[in-house]
Parts: C-alpha cells; structure tokens; sequence
C-alpha cells in the first residue's frame, strides 16, 4: 500500500479519535455519511462533463474520503477494513475477467485468449448470474431479479435498470411502437386524474409517463439521465444570454413580459446557444 494511502488512513483514525479527534466526524454514521457520498458522486461526474481535469483530481479524492471514512467506521465496529475492501473488489475483478486473468491468477496476465466479444459478453453475464446464485442461497427472504437495484439510485438511472432487468426474462416489447402507445396512453391517463383533480392520482400518472419515457429512452439506447442534464445545461445557457440581453437593456427580468423574455429566448436558440 502507498504512503499517501497509508497516511490517509492514518488521518481519518486520528479524525475518528474518540479523544482528540474531531467532534463533527466522531459523530457520523453510515446513514449520515450516504447523503455526502452522493454528492460528492455527482460532483465528480459534473467535473466529467466540464472536462475540468484540474477539479476531477480533487473531487476523486473527496470521493475517496467517503471510502475511507466508511471502512473507518467498519474497522471500529469490528465489521472489516479497508484492506478487505480492496481485496475484495480485487478478486471480483479476477473472477470476472477470466480471459484476461486466467483461472482469476493475476500473475498469468498477458496469455493469450480465443474468446469473442460476444463470448466474453456471455461469460461475463454467467459469473454475475452465478455470484448473484451464491447470494440467494444465503439469503433470509425471497429473492427477485430486481433485489440488487438500489432503491436509493436516482429514479430515472433505477427505472431504466428496472426495464433492463425485466427485458431479459422476455418483459419487454421486441420493437419500440408500441412503447410509444405506452406513453400517449399514460399521458392520457394523466389528463383525466388532472381533470379529476386528484393530487395522488395526478402524482401517480405522472410518475407512468417518467417511467415509459425512460423505457423509451432505454430502447434508443440513450441515457435518460445524461439526456436530460444536457437539457438542463442547455437551459442554463440560454436563459443566461436571456438575463444578459434584459440586464443590457437596463431592466430587471420582473419587469418583462413573457413575450419579450421570449423573443429573447429565441434570439438566443438563433445565436446557437
């Protein structure tokens, strides 16, 4: 193990330090720690998007942290360590990929294989199919093919895994007209709860008409999640040339009609933003 790495976790002990530590990290837990982890995911993926190399390398080490600070919290809780975490995904990485390891020996890298791609699809699918059988026999309750979607993953990245999961049992539509039925029906669902005025019907329809978009989304192979947050990035540059063009006319974005936000929405979409 590297020094950094060492001196990392020698860090988070002392941050940890039921003494001397810090009062705000002795305090946290695995639960409190979640809503932390996930924004510093997000904030990695954001510098992804940006191309800013400068910030991944920052926000890959915050990332890191929320690592090191949960196998912390393990170790003192006598649960594992840092060390069984990496070997852990170390051998799932072996025992996954026996065409570049054979037999998982990391130490026969480099012999050759006769595999295919689709061979090497298909095998991949097989060792998860049979680690997701080993978990089943030590499971306490009935087990479903969606058990290892986490409920807590953003609902569009969780519906479109959802979709994925089911079409491989054969629930699924073989080409994509009728997936477009599927949305024009539940928009007309939502019409007639909005009609009723119905708040839980009304939330109840719309989340069917996210659902069989993303299921539209997922049969042109696009992600929903991505495509939307090029939209919202999209929005954000439009309605900044919009604040812009109102500031220069020396008024504030109150005191303009829709009409003439508008127009300038329009000038913006012209100038190719």
């Amino acid at each position: 193990m590297s020094n950094a790495l060492q001196k990392l976790q020698h860090l988070m002990a002392c941050l940890r330090d039921p003494e001397l530590g810090c009062s705000w990290d002795k305090k946290q837990n695995y639960k409190s720690l979640a809503a932390y982890t996930l924004e510093e995911a997000y904030e990695v993926i954001d510098a992804i998007e940006r191309e800013d190399f400068l910030h991944l390398e920052e926000e890959l080490g915050d990332l890191l942290f929320q690592i090191i600070f949960y196998a912390q919290i393990a170790q003192e809780e006598g649960r594992f360590d840092f060390d069984d975490i990496v070997t852990g995904v170390t051998n799932k990485m072996l025992r996954r990929h026996p065409h570049v390891f054979p037999e998982s020996d990391i130490t026969r890298f480099g012999e050759p294989t006769q595999l295919t791609e689709e061979e090497i699809a298909e095998q991949w699918q097989k060792i998860k199919a049979e680690e997701k059988a080993q978990k089943t026999l030590h499971a306490d309750h009935a087990v479903s093919i969606l058990d290892d979607i986490p409920v807590s993953m953003p609902a569009l990245m969780q519906a479109v895994k959802i979709q994925k999961k089911v079409s491989k049992v054969g629930f699924d539509w073989s080409d994509i007209a009728p997936v477009f039925a599927k949305i024009r029906e539940e928009l007309d669902e939502l019409e007639e709860a909005i009609e009723e005025q119905d708040r839980a019907h009304i939330e109840e329809e719309m989340g069917d008409v996210f659902f069989a978009m993303s299921n539209l989304a997922r049969h042109l192979e696009v992600p929903p999640d991505v495509a939307l947050n090029k939209t919202n990035v999209k929005f954000r540059r439009r309605f900044g040339r919009i604040e812009n063009l109102v500031t220069a006319q020396g008024k504030k974005l109150t005191d303009c009609a829709l009409e003439e936000l508008d127009s300038y929405w329009e000038q913006a979409k012209r100038e190719g933003l």
